[in-house]
Formats: structure tokens, sequence, C-alpha cells
């Protein structure tokens, strides 16, 4: 197929004069103005918007810069009778790739520019498609555990994968929330399209609603262009909303009615805006406590978890601590180009009794910092951190120190339950807090164990 190029000029005769010179290598559209050249890239996909800088009402530059705010942007090359060299420093200032000056153009440069642009383009998407797939390692062969907690995990992440459900990722921070999130879509038939991220915490109410369902021009302070949203950039692939329980309650009425209709509209527009986007959503809060404290819908939190998948934290699956670490410490390794194969016993040791309060994020960094303090071939307990190091965090966690007594992990923190609820007369609140373990984990340990009559 031909590639497509937009043609934005005031002037009728040098339209069709570049139409006619080009048609034959391009597939050519026409426009008098950036308002109709706008309308134009909103209803197709052009590879090159070639334009006059000066026109009625909006000039070339402007435009330029509107048509870089797409989701899929055209190369975009300036072409004025005003040239100067501030003006082309300008024009690439705004997203130009390319600037050309009317009265010496030739059309076979023209032609080559063109193809330049858009060979340069392609290659760049090709190098950050490449990047993204050599930085993102997608995929259940790259989320690590044989606990049998993460092998729950792994099979509901299997069986969810092909289907249309919303998903609910719940699990402290650190458990590998958006991990499991990238696995999902990679398994999904929704994987050759886009991922979408979106932190909710990083952004104020009115940005975020920005950010995702996008804005029109003049909508508020600060909003000089049309903006598309996360939803119109994630059509027909996954949008994933890490932190959801961070948005406030305008945008969950916003997003009950995109989970219901699937349809929502920009801010600052009333024109209905359809996607077929699969949501997926992550937190670390207690939503059903949040529901109940009426600070997040009910409706909203039941639409979310069609199907709910819990990341258990790495204190509750000790024994992926050493295939982890393992993992890590190779990873490491190569990358700071040191020979290290393996951890000493004391090292081991430590890090089996650390509580590992950030989870697998914090025992990354850990081996990271381990590999770069090592001198010798294996990691020894003086190259981990202090606060791994210290003797209060290697004997501060009661379940280790009863698995020292012939008992298995399991049946340690069994019995550390049952201690903790006859130590409180079986308040279960207080007893989880006496332990330190989240009331949602405590209330599941009850059940797997058995105890909920105690």
């Amino acid at each position: 197929m031909k590639p497509t190029l937009l043609i934005v000029d005031d002037e009728k005769p040098t339209r069709e004069g570049l139409r006619a010179a080009l048609e034959e290598r391009f597939d050519v559209y026409l426009a008098e103005d950036a308002k109709s050249a706008f309308d134009l890239l909103e209803t197709e996909n052009f590879d090159v918007l070639l334009t006059d800088f000066k026109m009625p009402n909006e000039d070339g530059m402007k435009l330029i810069a509107r048509a870089k705010s797409l989701a899929k942007p055209p190369v975009c090359i300036l072409m004025t009778a005003y040239g100067s060299e501030e003006l082309a420093v300008e024009a690439m200032k705004r997203g130009a790739d390319d600037y050309l000056a009317k009265g010496r153009m030739q059309i076979d440069e023209l032609e080559m520019r063109i193809a330049r642009a858009v060979r340069t383009q392609k290659l760049e998407t090709e190098n950050v498609t490449l990047r993204q797939q050599l930085e993102d390692k997608f995929g259940l062969e790259h989320i690590i555990g044989k606990s049998a907690a993460m092998l729950e995990v792994f099979e509901t992440v299997k069986q969810v994968a092909p289907t249309r459900a919303t998903v609910l990722i719940l699990g402290e921070s650190g458990t590998g929330k958006e991990m499991i999130a990238k696995a999902i879509h990679q398994l999904s038939p929704r994987a050759r399209q886009p991922l979408v991220a979106v932190h909710c915490a990083a952004l104020s109410p009115t940005l975020l609603e920005s950010e995702l369902f996008g804005h029109e021009r003049g909508a508020f302070t600060g909003a000089h262009e049309r903006r598309i949203g996360r939803f119109e950039q994630a059509q027909g692939g996954t949008l994933f909303l890490d932190e959801i329980g961070e948005i406030d309650p305008t945008l969950q009425i916003k997003l009950l009615r995109f989970l219901g209709e699937r349809t929502f509209e920009r801010v600052g527009s009333n024109k209905t805006q359809t996607a077929d986007v699969r949501l997926m959503a992550a937190t670390h809060k207690d939503l059903e406590a949040m529901v109940k404290a009426n600070t997040f819908r009910e409706d909203l939190y039941f639409r979310l978890k069609i199907v709910e998948l819990y990341l258990p934290p790495l204190r509750e699956r000790l024994e992926d601590v050493p295939l982890l670490a393992t993992t890590f410490l190779h990873e490491y390794a190569k990358e700071n180009d040191k020979a290290i194969t393996d951890f000493t016993s004391e090292a081991m040791e430590l890090l089996l009794n650390h509580r590992w309060p950030g989870n697998v994020r914090e025992l990354r960094a850990t081996i990271e910092s381990a590999v770069v303090m090592c001198r010798g071939e294996r990691i020894q307990a003086r190259d981990l951190p202090r606060t791994v190091r210290s003797e209060a965090a290697a004997t501060s966690d009661p379940v280790r120190l009863l698995a020292k007594n012939n008992l298995t992990v399991k049946e340690a923190e069994k019995q550390l339950i049952i201690r903790a609820l006859k130590e409180t007369k079986g308040n279960r609140t207080l007893a989880a807090q006496k332990i330190g373990m989240p009331r949602r984990t405590f209330h599941r340990k009850l059940h797997t164990y058995h105890l909920e009559g105690f």
C-alpha cells in the first residue's frame, strides 16, 4: 500500500500541483486550512503531513503541534515562502521532522526527503518496540516462584488471560502486580495491541481524568491543545490502572460508566467516545474496607473484581527467596561483569530470616547492592545491606524462630496465630496487629488453617 500523505495549503494551485506531482508514490489527501486538516487527522491515519506555514487562523506550526499529540502522529514537514534559520529551529522545536523553503523546492528533492523521513520514523518505531521487548519481560516464564501460593497465581493467570474479564490484582507494594498484569495481557488475544499503564496515585484528580479520557483544547487552564487520553491510546488492547484505590469519587463514577457501557467523553466535550479496551486494576489497599467506610463505590468494586487475584507478600512464601535471590544474582553479576556464582550459607540464612517489608522489589535491590559490594565469587553476609544483616532483623520473625524447633514454616505460623488469638481472647483485629499481619491476610490464614471457629 502507498504511504498516506496529507497536503495542507490555502493556495489551491499549490495543493493541486503537489498532488499531481506526488500521487504516483503516495495516497494523497488535501486540506485548505488547519481546521479541515485536523478533522482529517482525527478520522484517518496519515504517514506524512506536508503543511504550509502561513495560513488563515492557525499556522502550520500549530497544526504540527496538534498532529504530534495524536496517538499515532505522522511525519511532519513544514514548507514556507517565509524561510529563515530562526523559523526552521522553531519548527523543529514544535515537532517538525523536516523543513522546506517553497521558493527553492524541487519535486525530486521533496520526494526524497519525505521518503527519508518515513524511513527514519519507521526505524525509530521498530527500535522502540525492540527496546521495549528487551526491557519488558512478559509471560509467566519471567515471574519467579515455586511456592504453592504462586503456583495458584500462575493457574489463575492462565485461566483468565484468554477472556475479556476485568481483573483486580491485590497485594502489598513490591509484590509484582504490574508484572502479573503484563503477563495476563501477553497471554491474551490482545497481545499484539497496546498495554497502557497509568499510576493513579501519581496524578491529581483533574490531571488523572485528563490522562485517562483526554481533553479538548481550552477545557481547563493550560489545555492549549486537544489531548488523546489513555483509553483511546489503549484501543483494542489493555488499560492497567495501578493504585486504583487512590481515585476520587467523581472519577469512580466515570470508570463505572465505562465498565458498563464502554463509552466516555473527553474533558470539555459532550461527544461520546467508544473504546474497545480490557481494564485491569491493582491496589495495595483493602477496597472492601474502603467500601464499608464509604470511600470507594461498592458498585465499582464489584465491577472491578470480576476476577480477583491476590499476590502474597514475600514473607508468606519464603521458599521462593532462594530462587528469586539466585535469579537476581545472575542478572546483576552479568550486568556488572562480575564472576559471582552463589551465596554462602550465612548470607542465605540472613535472606531467609528477613521479613521483606518491601517484598520482591526490596529483595531485588538487596541483591543488586550485594553484587556491587561482593569482593569474591560468593556473596557473604558482610556484602548484604545493614538492614538485612542486623541481628534484630534476623531474629524478629517469630515464625522463623518457631521453625527452628523442628516445626515447618506453616506449622509455626499456625501456632503463632493460635497463640495471638489466645492472648487477645479471640479478638482477630488485635491478634493480626500483634503479629504484624494485614487483617485481610490474617482472615485468609484462619480459613487456611481451619481456625474460623477459634
